[in-house]
């Protein structure tokens, strides 16, 4: 079991890096949903919780809207809006990746070196520094991307690290507050499809750095005319 969950935070780890370093929207999606099921995968393997039916409950529900729900609403929202890649997000894809390499260091020298407390007895070493990893790395993603659906992913894979930070702290999971955070997580999503269908119609584009752009204020070439 312990192999096995050391082999699903792994592929968490490598999921996570491989969206740093995609362009490709589609190919971006289809890590989420792998990640998602890792994320589920691992949450059922932890030490700390006996495999109960609510637990299997709240493990599938989460699973199944992240690793399908999600992306098909994100893939069909990218579809909407007509894009395929990001070009030129304001930190490439290359120091992306060495972002990503460099917050999986310190996040394991933080629980070797840094007088961190496994959360239980028993924990794995490596449940708290990959929730870290995938939390910053999704606030990463949210304000290294001008793409909106870019944007979305990064908010998603966040919403994966509280999730497994959240089972790794946890002893007892109360199932009224996970699902009320997976519907936000859920009506979040929606409304962002809905957004990103208005903005791409409005603007051609659903990048979300020229709006900073946009001003009430005449232009200076225009005034006195």
């Amino acid at each position: 079991m312990s192999g096995l969950l050391d082999a699903m935070f792994v592929l968490v780890i490598l999921s996570t890096i491989g969206l740093l370093g995609s362009s490709r929207l589609r190919f971006g999606i289809r890590l989420l949903a792998f990640q998602g099921v890792f994320v589920g995968i691992a949450a059922l393997l932890l030490p700390n919780h006996h495999t109960t039916l609510r637990v299997v409950v709240i493990v599938f529900l989460s699973t199944a809207l992240d690793a399908v729900v999600f992306p098909m609403l994100l893939l069909r929202a990218m579809r909407q809006a007509g894009v395929q890649r990001e070009a030129a997000p304001p930190v490439g894809y290359t120091a992306s990746v060495l972002v990503g390499v460099a917050l999986v260091a310190v996040c394991l020298w933080g629980m070797k070196y840094g007088n961190l407390r496994l959360p239980h007895e028993g924990a794995n070493p490596l449940e708290l520094p990959v929730a870290a990893f995938t939390i910053l790395t999704g606030l990463f993603l949210i304000v290294a991307r001008n793409n909106a659906l870019n944007q979305v992913v990064g908010y998603l894979v966040m919403e994966n690290g509280i999730f497994l930070a959240g089972f790794s702290t946890a002893m007892e999971v109360p199932f009224l507050i996970e699902m009320g955070i997976l519907l936000d997580v859920f009506i979040m999503v929606m409304v962002m499809g809905v957004a990103l269908f208005h903005i791409s119609r409005t603007f051609d584009s659903i990048e979300v750095g020229g709006m900073t752009a946009l001003t009430d204020y005449p232009d200076e070439s225009d005034v006195g005319k």
